[in-house]
């Protein structure tokens, strides 16, 4: 219970009514100093006088009290970075179900219900074996069902559904991913459209900065996506060294243009460790070297401040903005600690094979070893 929100709510309806504290701790059967100590906060009132109070002043208990089933996209924010936070420091199981019990206290906020699901889906691997990991996709699967079947909101609704199919995608239920998502993806759906058209709406009403913010960040989401399928293609064909080597060529060519070593140093720390891994199981020491330099140096670029941020840079002056738009505005979805932890072995592929001993190669095995 709120105490101060009970506190206020007291003095608030006592006041609307135009009773005395003695006037109202006569119908309810306590002392005027009773609701003296409850309207400065300094004591609740029995469990029992709750429904008495609420139906003195025609309200619900809830509303009496102040307990608000909804949370504010800054108090999901918030609360998904502390989670975060415990999930680098403390057991799984532990901080599930200290999740867990927001999850049923807030089970009608369903845009807090879709960040908990990715919040899981983002470290259920920490869980232990494959059967508790398998638990954990099911639980975010369910999250996502309710969500899907009671929540009004239909965007939320339609990324509820992508949620699912990523849980059920690392639980090897591939046609249910695809029954879930080929429709979606479908070329033709207006809803892709949507960002181009809100701008132009935005800049007929004169909102020129709202349409600026709006333009950059579907740019940069088009060009994120971009090399996100590209480092997709790579693993694709990962067997044709002809096509590998002009996709790294092409996207390299749009890094450099747009800078996305500094931009997105994650996105590109994934597609230049996909690079490298392409050229080593060819045999290419000397581009896989070069790939593996530029990996190691995303990283360390990433993880070169204490807080791992999303952020602009002076072309995309307006990105902040958008990001602030975001469930979880700039912050990462996972802890740093836990991915120093996870890049500290990646060399340990075996597509690196070809690459042990060389000096160059182990200098940056030690490297990833020494981040902190």
């Amino acid at each position: 219970m709120d105490g101060y929100l009970f506190a206020a709510n007291i003095v608030r309806m006592r006041r609307e009514r135009k009773l005395t504290q003695e006037q109202l701790a006569d119908f309810i059967g306590v002392t005027k100093a009773s609701v003296s100590k409850w309207e400065t906060g300094q004591t609740m009132p029995d469990i029992i006088l709750l429904p008495q109070l609420a139906g003195f002043f025609d309200v619900t208990v809830d509303e009496l009290i102040g307990y608000r089933p909804q949370m504010s996209k800054d108090q999901i924010r918030k609360l998904y970075q502390e989670f975060s936070k415990l999930f680098a420091s403390r057991p799984f199981l532990e901080v599930m179900e200290q999740l867990q019990t927001y999850i049923r206290r807030y089970y009608s906020c369903y845009p807090f219900l879709f960040q908990a699901g990715i919040l899981l889906l983002n470290h259920y691997m920490l869980s232990g074996g494959k059967e508790k990991q398998q638990e954990v996709l099911n639980y975010i699967s369910r999250l996502c069902v309710h969500i899907e079947e009671d929540c009004r909101d239909v965007g939320l609704c339609n990324e509820a559904v992508v949620l699912r199919a990523m849980a059920d995608l690392q639980s090897g239920r591939i046609l249910e991913v695809m029954d879930a998502l080929e429709e979606m993806t479908k070329p033709y759906r207006l809803s892709r459209q949507s960002g181009a058209v809100l701008s132009q709406a935005y800049i007929l009403q004169g909102e020129v900065n709202r349409a600026d913010s709006l333009i950059q960040g579907g740019m940069y989401s088009d060009i994120m996506s971009l090399v996100g399928n590209a480092t997709l293609f790579l693993a694709l064909h990962a067997d044709d060294l002809r096509i590998c080597e002009e996709t790294v060529a092409r996207i390299e060519t749009v890094a450099e243009v747009y800078e996305l070593s500094k931009l997105n140093p994650n996105s590109m720390a994934v597609f230049e460790y996909q690079a490298a891994q392409c050229y080593g199981m060819h045999g290419r020491k000397e581009e896989a070297l070069c790939h593996a330099k530029k990996y190691v140096s995303c990283l360390l670029e990433l993880l070169s401040r204490d807080r791992m941020e999303l952020h602009g840079d002076w072309y995309f002056d307006g990105l902040e903005e958008w990001f602030e738009e975001t469930d979880n505005g700039t912050n990462a979805p996972r802890h740093r600690k836990l991915v120093v932890e996870d890049v500290r072995e990646s060399f340990s592929h075996p597509a690196f094979d070809s690459l042990e001993g060389d000096p160059v190669f182990e200098r940056l095995k030690k490297r990833l070893k020494e981040i902190r």
